[in-house]
Order: structure tokens, then sequence, then C-alpha cells
């Protein structure tokens, strides 16, 4: 069952997207972040951030919809070099494997960690890719990301509770 406005469910007090936001502009790696998003909720969540916010069109809206063309939306209404996600479904995850991320992608036009929190590519291999749903990405291992994909309020239990201590009450 899907999980309506994850999103926007707390992880250490901040709602996952504006903590995903605030990461990557903590970072100092970016030049600009951008979030695109078809929910005004979402988008009013994190309008307090140096942040530029793209209201994602119906057709790129949905569980359905491969990320490539979302990713292309994106670069063709900021344009940049190179292109980095960051899914807010898995809240720790260290700068590291940004730097990572990029790095290879500068190297090989594109790269994915595993676990999938971080996605980079090229413009120029973004703009090529054949096949929206074959994933072409160089993939590298990375134990600085928390391996849950959080998608239900148990995998968020679960992330907090492998990363805070215990409460006596609950213990």
């Amino acid at each position: 069952m899907r999980l309506i406005y994850k999103n926007l469910i707390p992880y250490n007090g901040t709602p996952l997207v504006l903590r995903a936001v605030r990461k990557l502009i903590d970072s100092g790696l970016f030049s600009q972040v951008v979030l695109s998003t078809d929910s005004e909720l979402i988008a009013r969540t994190c309008m307090e951030e140096q942040v530029t916010i793209i209201r994602r069109p119906s057709e790129l809206s949905g569980d359905e919809i491969p990320s490539i063309p979302v990713f292309r939306h994106i670069v063709s209404q900021c344009p940049c070099d190179l292109h980095l996600n960051y899914n807010c479904n898995f809240p720790e995850c260290d700068d590291e494997v940004f730097k990572k991320a990029i790095e290879i992608a500068r190297q090989k036009g594109e790269s994915l960690s595993d676990p999938f929190a971080v996605w980079a590519q090229t413009k120029s291999r973004l703009d090529a890719y054949g096949d929206p749903l074959k994933i072409t990405a160089f993939r590298f291992k990375s134990a600085q990301v928390h391996p849950l994909d959080v998608h239900s309020l148990e995998d968020l239990l679960q992330v907090h509770l492998d990363h805070q201590d215990f409460l006596p009450e609950w213990k």
C-alpha cells in the first residue's frame, strides 16, 4: 500500500523532503538545489530554503513514471552539466556518497549508489539515454547509506531505531 505524502513524514523532527533539501544545500557541493514535485504541500514545506522549486507536470507524476524523463525535465528547466538525484527515502546518507557519485559520473557518465539513494548523470548521458527502464549507471556499493528505503511507517521506525538510543519504556 502506498504511503501518501511519505516525503512529509518527519525523521528526527524534520520532514524527509526538507531534510534532503537541507542536506544537499549544507553539503556545499552544488551550485543549485532543485526540488521537482507535483505537490503544492511538499513545495510549501521547502519554500523557505535556498532551493529552486519546479512544478512537475502531471504526465511526469505518479509511481509508474521512470526517473529519467523526470530528470530530463529538471535539466530542461535548470540547465547543468551534471545532475544528481538524492532520494529522500534514504534519510541516513553521508555527503561522501554525493561526492563519489559525482566523481564516477564525471568519469563514466552515470553512477548509482547501492543502496539506491544517489543517482547522477552528465547532461550528455541524460540526453542520449535510451530506454528509461534500462538503467545504464555504473553502480557502486556504499556502506554510508542506511540500506532501508523508507516506504512505510514501519520502515521509518526501523531507521529511527537503528540511529537513535532506545526509550526505556519501549526497550
